[in-house]
């Protein structure tokens, strides 16, 4: 992988990362109903999950989806299940209020652990990986996902900023139902690309 790679493998990290998802609407909901310090595991989860399901893929799990394409469709299935639970939960999140006692973020570990069902996620890894990385071997692909890391945290941090900047508008229960409904309607909207192909 030469330079020149490397800096639009950055470009291409951050462009995927600061657009809509599964994982930025999450952080955006999350940061409405519990403020930025408690979303940062939640971020941070993301970017190191990311990047461990990056290599994961990048060092033979597609070959085993091409012997064994069940593994693909199973992984399917239980990616969407899990986002129309994640969007009902996002759908009947707390009031900011009453957060302390009736609801939490995401912890780091789910949030690293939901990239491995994450659509968007699966999609950025395999195009990283055949678009830029290729096969130029364990150490390259490994600087690819930690850059992507890098650089994937301060883009998903701009979710959450907006969605704490909601809190102020927020604060009635009715425009905060309201907008935990939009945030879950598009979660599952987001999963269009998923099940039309």
């Amino acid at each position: 992988m030469t330079l020149d790679l490397l800096t639009a493998l950055a470009v291409f990290a951050f462009v995927s990362s600061a657009t809509p998802g599964p994982n930025n609407l999450m952080l955006m909901a999350s940061g409405a109903n519990f403020g930025f310090s408690r979303t940062i595991p939640h971020m941070a989860g993301i970017s190191v999950g990311f990047a461990v399901m990056m290599i994961g893929v990048g060092l033979g799990l597609v070959q085993l989806f091409d012997r064994v394409p069940v593994i693909y469709d199973v992984l399917k299935i239980v990616s969407v299940l899990y986002m129309l639970w994640l969007a009902w939960k996002i759908a009947n999140a707390a009031p900011v209020t009453r957060t302390a006692e009736a609801g939490r973020p995401m912890t780091f570990l789910q949030a690293a652990a939901f990239q491995w069902v994450n659509p968007k996620a699966w999609a950025m890894a395999l195009t990283a990986i055949t678009a830029y990385v290729g096969d130029s071997g364990a150490g390259w692909l490994i600087l690819g996902a930690l850059l992507f890391a890098t650089v994937n945290l301060p883009s998903v941090s701009i979710w959450t900023v907006a969605g704490q900047q909601l809190q102020r508008i927020l604060t009635n229960p009715r425009r905060l139902r309201a907008y935990n409904w939009t945030m879950a309607i598009l979660l599952i909207a987001s999963l269009y690309p998923v099940l039309a192909a």
